[in-house]
């Protein structure tokens, strides 16, 4: 018996062994790396002057970045505005696409391929097409709107504030849109179709089918696409940043509209500035934030959840 328990207890050192590799990557990539960044948060710690120079300042950076940073609001304002627009713009539009090309499975392999070409594609071939595309004076959008009619003269569409917003929210709808088709064809072939059978027969048109049974059965994805799509948002960087990367203009577009909070890290850290500790505040403030929303929306979903049950 005293041998079998031995034997027992050395066979279960085994996965513990065969973790290690992955604790030890685990620990050198994630943990070490998250401990050093919020260490070097507190410092005031400039790349350029070397790390001789790197003062600990404490918490002084946080105090900065939330009372006086005024870039910093202005590039959360825009984000929350992006997110606000083309999140649902997203979610519905994949929907609908995803219930059209299901009716039509013959082909929707075709349809399927082309909507989802420009979220497999390298995004600064899309900023470098777009920004041709919706270029002032030579770009093919402005060319076919004076064509038509609709314009007499062209819109200098990455000029104005406005007018680059909306052409970096084009440019994430049309990119993403095919990810959301794909994720909600996947969500309606689990549907049994015997349940929308059954309705049609008890009289319910096309849209009662969506709205009663379609709708509540890819609640679940819906809700799943809803929280990445905002921790995603809170993440924009290469859109905005890459469409503006040929044209010689402030960081973020004119007078900032497209400045995001992942574009102000990445310019007070490695651009404009290289204030390593002030850069590292930065993205702690940026994880405190999207922590926080991430709560609020998953408690506002339990809460809707709660009251239809």
């Amino acid at each position: 018996m005293k041998r079998a328990y031995g034997k027992v207890k050395s066979i279960q050192k085994w996965p513990y062994l065969f973790l290690l590799p992955y604790l030890g990557f685990y620990f050198m990539f994630f943990i070490y790396p998250t401990i050093y960044s919020f260490m070097i948060s507190l410092t005031n710690w400039d790349s350029v002057a070397g790390e001789a120079n790197r003062k600990f300042v404490g918490f002084a950076n946080y105090v900065r970045l939330f009372t006086q940073d005024k870039l910093f609001y202005k590039s959360l304002g825009n984000t929350f505005l992006f997110m606000i627009i083309y999140i649902p713009i997203l979610i519905l539009g994949g929907l609908l696409l995803a219930v059209l090309l299901y009716k039509l499975r013959k082909t929707s392999r075709l349809f399927q391929t082309i909507n989802v070409l420009p979220y497999i594609t390298t995004p600064v071939a899309i900023g470098i097409i777009f920004s041709f595309l919706f270029d002032w004076s030579t770009g093919i959008v402005n060319n076919v709107l004076i064509q038509i009619g609709i314009l007499t003269e062209g819109i200098n569409w990455l000029g104005s504030g406005t007018m680059a917003r909306l052409v970096v929210i084009i440019l994430i709808i049309w990119k993403n849109v095919g990810y959301y088709l794909l994720i909600y064809l996947a969500g309606l072939s689990t549907i049994p179709e015997e349940i929308s059978e059954a309705a049609k027969v008890d009289g319910a048109n096309s849209f009662q089918v969506f709205w009663k049974i379609t709708v509540p059965f890819l609640k679940p994805i819906t809700i799943f696409l809803l929280l990445t799509s905002i921790i995603s948002g809170f993440q924009l960087f290469d859109e905005p940043y890459l469409l503006f990367s040929n044209i010689n203009s402030s960081i973020g577009g004119p007078d900032r509209s497209c400045l995001t909070l992942m574009i102000y890290f990445f310019d007070q850290t490695f651009k404009s500035s290289t204030r390593l500790g002030y850069g590292a505040a930065v993205s702690y403030g940026i994880f405190v934030i999207v922590l926080i929303v991430s709560i609020i929306v998953s408690k506002i979903i339990n809460r809707k959840e709660e009251t239809e049950e």
